[in-house]
Formats: structure tokens, C-alpha cells, sequence
């Protein structure tokens, strides 16, 4: 399911639900706030605000104990900085590809649906976006299972 942005109620763009991100978050996709990034405060009542870096209205500011976000002039929250932390990314399609890396294998059209095929399987979606971030979702669950060591539980059995 996607959401939409909006700004004083104008719809601005669609992209991927808060929930689609968080399961991307969760699962381990990590975030480093560049420009142009879209973000949502991972506070109950906020996940409808979505905000974007930029250089000059709101700034990743990184220091060696985490990165903040810097909202600069922003006479309509009474918001200066918040932790990346405490944020919820919300990549746009192009950065969903991208992270997909060599595991992308196409993007095609199916009636109503965009398919995206990679080396895990397809995903399936009206919102190309959404099915790139299922794609991504099944690769990083996979990349994480791989990782996993294997216990060796035989001496336990004695």
C-alpha cells in the first residue's frame, strides 16, 4: 500500500507506506540522510508528516555520537533537531533500485501491476515503488539469513 506526502493538504508525491519502511528498517536496511532523502518522525500521530533533506531547510548534521537532523527556519513546527535515530526513512524508488544492486534483474508491466524481477524471485504491485521495496525487503532478509552461523548444537545432545 502506498501513502502519499503532503504539505498544507496538497498531495505532493506518492511513496512506500510508513509500515513498508519501518519492515525495511526493521529487517536491517540502514540509513545515512543525503539530500533529497524523505523521512517521516518515528513518533505516534507523525508517520502523516513527511519531510525531505535539503541543504537548506532541513540538514543531516553528523557528529561522532549519531546524526541529527536540523530543521532550519521552520516557522510551522515548533521542531529545531531530531535524532536520525528517531526517524523512519522513506526511500524513493530510484534509491530502492539502487540498493537492489546487481540482485536487479528488470522492471516490466503487467496489466495493472509493474513487476520487478530479481535474482530473489518478483514482486508484484500496482506502484512500482512498493513492489522495488518488497524486492529489496526479500533481498536484505536474505542477505541477513546468509549471514547467520550455523550452531553446532551436537554437544548438547550428550
Amino acid at each position: 500500500m502506498s501513502s502519499r506526502a503532503t504539505h498544507g493538504g496538497s498531495t505532493i508525491v506518492d511513496m512506500i507506506s510508513v509500515d513498508l519502511a519501518r519492515r525495511l528498517s526493521d529487517a536491517g536496511l540502514r540509513w545515512h540522510p543525503a539530500p533529497g532523502d524523505r523521512f517521516v518522525v518515528d513518533t505516534p500521530g507523525f508517520e502523516e508528516d513527511v519531510f525531505t533533506l535539503s541543504d537548506m531547510t532541513i540538514e543531516a548534521h553528523h557528529h561522532p555520537t549519531g546524526t541529527v537532523l536540523g530543521f532550519n527556519g521552520t516557522t510551522e513546527w515548533a521542531l529545531d533537531s531530531v535524532s536520525a535515530a528517531d526517524s523512519l526513512w522513506m526511500p524513493r524508488e530510484d534509491q530502492l533500485r539502487t540498493l537492489l544492486g546487481p540482485t536487479f534483474v528488470s522492471l516490466s508491466r503487467d496489466g495493472d501491476a509493474f513487476v520487478v524481477t530479481s535474482t530473489d524471485g518478483t514482486e508484484r504491485d500496482p506502484d512500482a515503488e512498493i513492489a522495488y521495496a518488497r524486492a529489496l525487503l526479500a533481498y536484505v532478509r536474505r542477505s541477513i539469513d546468509l549471514d547467520l552461523p550455523t550452531l553446532d548444537t551436537s554437544a548438547l545432545d550428550d
